[in-house]
C-alpha cells in the first residue's frame, strides 16, 4: 500500500501548507494543455532536479502522474528531493505528437 500512503502524505502536506485552490495532477495539465495555457495552476510533488543562479532557478516537479518544469525569477530553486506545493502560470511551448513541452512560472511556493 505504498501508493495510498504516499497519496495520504501528499494530502496532509497540502492541508498543512495551507495551499489555496485545487491542486491539479500534472498529467491533467499536460493532457489538456490548451485549456490551462496562461492560467494560474497549482501542483504539488517532489523536486527531481534543480538548478539556479543569481536568484533565478528552474526545477522539475514529479507528482507521480507526470513531471513538469517550474521557472522562478526571484527565489532560486528548491533542493532536489524537497516536497513542495507550487502555484504559478502554466505556459505551453509546443506539442510534438503526444508530448507537450510546457512550464510553470512560479508565483508562490510552499516547501515541507
Amino acid at each position: 500500500m505504498p501508493g495510498r500512503l504516499g497519496l495520504a502524505a501528499l494530502v496532509v502536506f497540502l492541508l498543512a501548507a495551507g495551499c489555496k485552490g485545487d491542486t491539479i495532477p500534472i498529467r491533467e495539465l499536460l493532457d489538456n494543455a490548451q485549456s490551462y495555457d496562461d492560467k494560474t495552476v497549482q501542483v504539488a510533488g517532489t523536486v527531481k532536479s534543480a538548478a539556479g543562479a543569481l536568484g533565478y532557478g528552474v526545477y522539475q516537479v514529479d507528482d507521480g502522474t507526470g513531471k513538469i518544469m517550474v521557472v522562478t525569477e526571484s527565489r532560486g530553486a528548491p533542493a532536489q528531493g524537497a516536497e513542495i506545493g507550487v502555484q504559478g502560470t502554466f505556459h505551453t511551448a509546443f506539442t510534438i505528437g503526444t508530448d507537450v513541452v510546457a512550464a510553470i512560472v512560479e508565483k508562490e511556493r510552499r516547501t515541507r
